[in-house]
């Protein structure tokens, strides 16, 4: 199964923002915020999608990336050629 990245370090670095002055505009632990980017997180609060999204200037879109594992991309050609015969 695929997981759920945050590009949170890509738009820091764009931005040129420290994780620290991040972590004090959502008001959160800086350990709690890298788990998120690290992605070790098991749901997203969506208040802190909207909060990133508004400091950034970003869409969530832009934020939230599927990343598709091989194994996931194996059984979905294998189930494709299960519906087309």
């Amino acid at each position: 199964m695929g997981y759920l990245h945050l590009n949170i370090e890509k738009q820091l670095v764009e931005k040129d923002i420290s994780k620290n002055a991040l972590c004090d505009f959502l008001d959160i632990p800086r350990a709690n915020f890298n788990r998120y980017c690290r992605d070790e997180f098991q749901r997203i609060d969506a208040n802190l999608i909207c909060k990133l999204c508004a400091f950034f200037g970003c869409t969530a879109g832009d934020l939230i990336e599927f990343v598709e594992e091989e194994s996931d991309k194996a059984l979905y050609y294998k189930n494709l050629k299960k519906f087309k015969t």
